[in-house]
């Protein structure tokens, strides 16, 4: 369908992307919000629906030819688009999008296409919703086969954690579990998954000498707490990146891209 151009703040049509909370638009219809030029292609490329999308006029040009005739689409004059979003300095892109329910471990387990090795991410207390964007793209850049969230997570469709994952969150599985400890057990038992849990520990293997069987499971802790003691007793073995300097640990999406560097390259398989 065309632009609709619209130049009232109060307008109707530019509620859901101003005036409801993440939380509200979650329980209202299941909605979330997508900011940013690459963000909301991907959102448009992906098997989500796209409810509505919103852009500031100077991005009318560059947008107008990727949004399909079914989505809505609204214009608004530069100065708004601050107005809406609630600071000055954005894109000039937004959208919402439609969540999708989320595949349990069997559903995940069942629909990976055959591979020689496959690797899963484990987030049991990732809280955060910037490290979560993160280690979601990090996920995606390594070929992640899917990621599992514990109870304990923050929801992957929160507003930032969609924007630092910069999309990636539209293509890569994830997996909300409801009991960690439960699932990890099934994963390791049902279908042969090797746990490996990722610590601060000068006892533990250090990555350089890690090798991998042919499916993996990585354990993330939050910050700053790390793994609690009862998950790395659910895992196989327990893995550390050796500090220097007196470096006590790192973000934890930084080593996440070190473990995933590390376990796709071919040598280390056994």
């Amino acid at each position: 369908m065309p632009p609709q151009f619209i130049d009232d703040l109060h307008d109707p049509r530019l509620e859901p992307f101003m005036s409801l909370k993440e939380r509200e638009l979650a329980r209202q219809g299941g909605r979330f919000i997508a900011e940013g030029e690459h963000v909301v292609r991907r959102l448009l490329a992906s098997s989500f629906t796209t409810e509505s999308v919103l852009i500031a006029h100077r991005r009318l040009e560059a947008m107008a030819p990727t949004i399909p005739e079914h989505v809505p689409f609204y214009v608004v004059p530069d100065p708004l688009i601050h107005q809406v979003v609630g600071y000055k300095f954005h894109s000039g892109v937004l959208a919402i999008g439609v969540r999708k329910t989320l595949p349990t471990i069997e559903q995940l387990m069942v629909g990976l296409a055959p591979a020689a090795t496959t690797t899963l991410v484990v987030c049991p207390e990732t809280n955060n919703t910037e490290n979560l964007g993160m280690l979601m793209r990090i996920s995606a850049g390594f070929g992640v086969s899917g990621m599992i969230l514990g109870e304990h997570s923050c929801d992957p469709f929160y507003r930032q954690a969609i924007r630092v994952s910069m999309g990636t969150v539209f293509s890569l599985p994830i997996v909300q579990s409801r009991d960690i400890a439960g699932d990890l057990a099934e994963l390791r038992k049902r279908w042969g998954y090797e746990l490996a849990a990722t610590v601060l520990d000068v006892e533990a293997e250090p990555l350089e000498e890690a090798t991998r069987s042919n499916d993996l499971a990585l354990l993330f802790g939050g910050e700053p707490h790390g793994l609690s003691d009862g998950l790395q007793k659910l895992c196989d073995r327990r893995i550390t990146i050796p500090m220097k300097l007196g470096t006590d640990s790192l973000n934890v999406a930084v080593a996440a891209g070190i473990f995933l560097y590390h376990f796709s390259r071919a040598d280390v398989m056994r």
